[in-house]
């Protein structure tokens, strides 16, 4: 989006750069990926924000019920419903080297298509229902979720990862992220 409004006070702060809580943020995303990704570098200009997100992601990953290889497909599908171009690539690649997603289900979400895998379609098919329709999903759409397999508690856990996945992918459109290189073999779209 040409004309979107894009933060030009406001660094993507370093380690070397910042001090305080936004360093201790950002000494701690270090540890897990090893390196401090730009999205986090965007989010320390304020703290709270950045704590907000890294306590949401830590919580849904350890404690939501959901697979490694779930969690992504709800990641994914919400940035890219989100149109998060930054997300989708960094979460393609921590679906390809750290999740273990199979490639066909991720190629699916990035590109739009249905899931080949019928659990897993279920999954994002409601992840997309949730955002679509601002979390006010119908029965015939709950049932459907709940045939697949899943439940009212991962509902919850859906709505934990949509409100997570929006502190990201709306702190990357306004900072117009670039992708950091280690992501860059998942840019997205995958023409760009």
């Amino acid at each position: 989006m040409s004309n979107a409004y894009a933060i030009k006070d406001l660094p993507f702060l370093t380690i070397e750069t910042t001090a305080g809580k936004a360093r201790s943020l950002l000494e701690s995303a270090k540890r897990q990926m090893g390196f401090v990704p730009k999205m986090y570098g965007a989010m320390a200009n304020e703290p709270a924000l950045c704590e907000a997100y890294a306590s949401g992601y830590a919580a849904f990953r350890q404690e939501c019920r959901f697979t490694p290889l779930e969690q992504e497909v709800i990641f994914l599908a919400v940035s890219h419903w989100n149109g998060c171009n930054y997300c989708m690539a960094a979460h393609s690649f921590v679906a390809d080297k750290m999740s273990k997603v199979p490639p066909d289900v991720t190629e699916a979400i990035r590109d739009g298509r249905p899931i080949p895998d019928g659990k897993l379609q279920a999954l994002a098919e409601f992840t997309r229902v949730m955002l679509e329709k601002r979390g006010r999903p119908d029965e015939t759409d709950a049932r459907a979720f709940f045939a697949a397999g899943y439940d009212e508690k991962n509902i919850l856990g859906i709505i934990l990862a949509i409100s997570v996945k929006t502190i990201s992918n709306y702190t990357n459109h306004v900072f117009h992220t670039p992708v950091d290189e280690v992501f860059q073999d998942r840019v997205w779209p995958s023409a760009a």
